[in-house]
């Protein structure tokens, strides 16, 4: 009994660590999934994890947000908005946060506030650097102009991700 115990006990304890592992890449001990850009102006997006697997992708948008879903050396394994991806060299990535605006003539106001005065206006798919994000609002810059947008017409932010 008491050997059957410690046995249910050592699956339990593995069982945990395991998840506590698949929250965090084996390689660089970074959340998985977290999101990047797109250091190139062009990368290969590989089958797997190696200059030998084939090219299925070539992303060519420099400052592009991905997402990183694994890690395997010094592959990473992205996907992008539309969930496309494969494996790409983590030279090509970098911890620079970008975002993709998702809804077409997105307002930028002045403050976090719909109230606030609009600056600017963006169309969907324009690729903006990410500043501060709080529950609702997040501030980008995007072509030279900078403002408050709603974060729900952004993708590139873990959901309830807050910037400081």
């Amino acid at each position: 009994m008491f050997r059957a115990l410690i046995v249910a006990a050592a699956l339990v304890v593995s069982q945990v660590v395991s998840v506590a592992a698949s929250e965090r890449g084996p390689e660089t001990n970074l959340p998985i999934p977290r999101f990047v850009s797109m250091k190139a102006a062009e990368g290969n997006v590989r089958r797997g994890p190696s200059l030998s697997h084939r090219i299925d992708w070539v992303f060519k948008h420099r400052y592009m947000p991905l997402q990183i879903v694994a890690e395997y050396g010094n592959w990473r394994r992205v996907i992008d908005r539309e969930g496309a991806g494969g494996w790409m060299h983590y030279t090509l990535l970098s911890g620079v946060r970008t975002v993709r605006v998702d809804t077409d003539m997105v307002e930028l106001h002045k403050l976090p506030d719909v109230t606030s005065p609009i600056s600017a206006k963006t169309e969907r798919g324009v690729i903006a650097r990410l500043g501060r994000c709080d529950t609702t609002w997040c501030q980008i810059t995007a072509n030279g102009s900078k403002g408050w947008a709603r974060r729900d017409d952004l993708w590139g932010l873990m959901p309830g991700e807050v910037r400081e």
